[in-house]
């Protein structure tokens, strides 16, 4: 028996509130968040699909009120030391990147957009750490960050109970939303660019 069969074994012998804890916690883990607990706890675990949405919910938003009220004080004390500082230089400027027009579009509804998506460029970490760098209202962007993994959840949860071919072709559909969002908030901000120009020059 190979090692991943060891653990597949280890982990499918649990009891039922072992189950649980484990979608809790993988759900709660940064990149892996809720689009890994969801399909976890249905495949590994098999808890019901309706428990499986819950507990990945519960435990994609656990760490984000702690994010939203104390990442400002982490992130002072580790830019004490360059690696981390070349790290979050890094970060903030790929996050920026990849939010800020939604922000500037949407207001919060372009936070829920953005984590509403379950790609790994997306999610409720990355929507927390945007809110901090944009300066975000904390109550709002939470229910916002909330919202979206509401929307997450229940796109994985289709995506976990379709066949592989569906679920290629949900995953093709999401990345033409995602890329059709960016070029049309492109767009749109540089229409608002040029006509805030000839307001001025008027």
């Amino acid at each position: 028996m190979s090692t991943a069969e060891h653990i597949l074994e280890a982990l499918d012998g649990l009891p039922i509130w072992g189950k649980w804890l484990s979608t809790i916690f993988i759900a709660m883990l940064p990149i892996i968040e809720l689009r890994g607990a969801l399909p976890a706890s249905r495949a590994v675990f098999g808890i019901p699909i309706l428990l499986a949405y819950t507990l990945s919910v519960i435990g994609n938003m656990i760490p984000i009120p702690l994010l939203l009220v104390f990442f400002p004080r982490i992130e002072k004390w580790l830019r004490k030391f360059k690696a981390f500082d070349l790290f979050f230089n890094w970060l903030f400027k790929r996050t920026r990147r990849k939010g800020e027009n939604k922000i500037k579009l949407w207001g919060e509804m372009g936070l829920v957009l953005f984590v509403a998506i379950p790609l790994p460029v997306t999610g409720a970490w990355t929507g927390s750490l945007l809110a901090f760098i944009l300066d975000l209202n904390r109550k709002k962007s939470f229910l916002a960050i909330f919202l979206g993994v509401l929307i997450a959840g229940a796109i994985m949860l289709v995506w976990t109970e379709v066949n592989w071919i569906m679920s290629m072709i949900i995953i093709v559909l999401l990345i033409i939303v995602l890329i059709m969002l960016e070029r049309i908030e492109e767009k749109l901000i540089a229409k608002r660019e040029i006509d805030a120009i000839d307001k001025t020059s008027r």
